[in-house]
């Protein structure tokens, strides 16, 4: 009876804790919905975008909650497949060799191949069977390889990459440490992107990095760094980018939008937009780390999150519903709680309650 009662009260305990994760989460997102609609209403512009985004990450990662927990393998791995069917089959959003794609649909590519191979590596730690984990990294590989198949260097790379971290979370015992080391690696490539914007690398490195980004992303993302400076507290408005940037004017390609997600935010919605979406990254974080899931499927998912927020930091890739969704979906999978017969059982480290400062 006693073993019994701690049993039912560590359940309890910990579906207590799901909860609050949940309503923070709810109220971060609604932060992020809502946010917008101010600076709408104050500034002008158009919110649509930012809500449309909201909505398909809170839809993703609910369908992921829910395919994670009822079909922790098949779920991630039809994930997988759609996501390299999309880039595959999808011209608008492959990047191709034409001069006529615009800079955001290369972004977009890889980084739909990245949580393409997330989502593989995830199944086959889920996976039960040698053969289907080996058959389902072998998936992920092959989603790198489509990648420099079709012209998505990026793709490629971040791909491999997420392979690899997924290959080296067995031997991780502590997932805080690991999930910290992600959240600093995207905090350094927005702080490059931010010190690239105000020309603050030395000359050597500005020009190395303007050589392989382009002159006219560089100078998006300075356009917005100058409305930052002259409206840093609500911003020019949503969607407005376009109309006040001379360098988004002078291009006959030009999406409107500065190629950078903090960039954007902060200078349409103002410092207070920027900060909401590393709000949002951070969330996403803890979840991982509050998971039921096991670690390398925290880190796996976790790899493929970071690689999505590397690529947004200097690239248009959230733009794209289908990264949004697929956002959701990896991150609605790494925090689900299996019930399928057969799924391996958690280990201690992604025990709620043990370890937590190690995890």
């Amino acid at each position: 009876m006693g073993s019994t009662g701690m049993a039912a009260a560590g359940a309890d305990a910990d579906g207590e804790r799901r909860n609050g994760l949940d309503v923070a989460g709810v109220v971060v997102l609604g932060a992020c919905a809502a946010w917008p609609l101010i600076t709408a209403a104050v500034r002008g512009g158009r919110p649509e975008g930012m809500l449309l985004a909201v909505l398909a990450v809170a839809a993703g990662y609910a369908a992921g909650r829910i395919g994670g927990t009822l079909l922790p393998v098949a779920a991630p791995c039809v994930w997988a497949l759609a996501g390299a069917g999309l880039a595959v089959a999808v011209p608008h959003l492959a990047p191709g060799p034409q001069m006529s794609t615009p800079l955001g649909h290369a972004g977009a590519t890889a980084a739909v191949l990245a949580l393409s191979a997330g989502a593989a590596c995830c199944a086959a730690w889920a996976a039960t069977a040698s053969a289907l984990r080996i058959a389902l990294r072998l998936l992920a590989a092959g989603i790198a390889v489509t990648a420099a198949v079709l012209g998505s260097p990026a793709g490629c790379v971040a791909g491999a990459l997420v392979l690899l971290c997924s290959l080296a979370a067995v031997r991780v015992r502590r997932r805080g440490p690991g999930l910290i080391l992600l959240a600093l690696a995207v905090a350094g490539v927005a702080a490059t992107t931010w010190a690239v914007a105000r020309d603050a690398l030395p000359d050597g490195l500005t020009g190395s990095l303007e050589g392989r980004l382009s002159a006219h992303r560089v100078d998006l993302w300075r356009d917005a760094l100058g409305m930052v400076r002259q409206h840093a507290g609500l911003g020019v408005g949503p969607g407005r980018f376009g109309e006040l940037s001379t360098a988004s004017g002078e291009s006959l390609l030009s999406d409107g939008k500065p190629h950078s997600a903090p960039l954007q935010l902060a200078a349409e919605q103002g410092v207070v937009g920027a900060l909401l979406l590393a709000l949002a990254f951070g969330w996403v974080l803890y979840a991982l780390w509050r998971s039921p899931r096991s670690t390398p499927v925290v880190l796996t998912a976790g790899a493929a999150l970071t690689a999505v927020a590397a690529i947004s930091s200097v690239g248009n890739a959230l733009s794209f519903t289908a990264v949004s969704v697929g956002v959701g979906l990896l991150a609605g999978t790494a925090t689900a709680r299996p019930l399928a017969p057969g799924t391996p059982p958690r280990t201690s480290d992604a025990h709620p309650h043990e370890d937590r400062l190690s995890r």
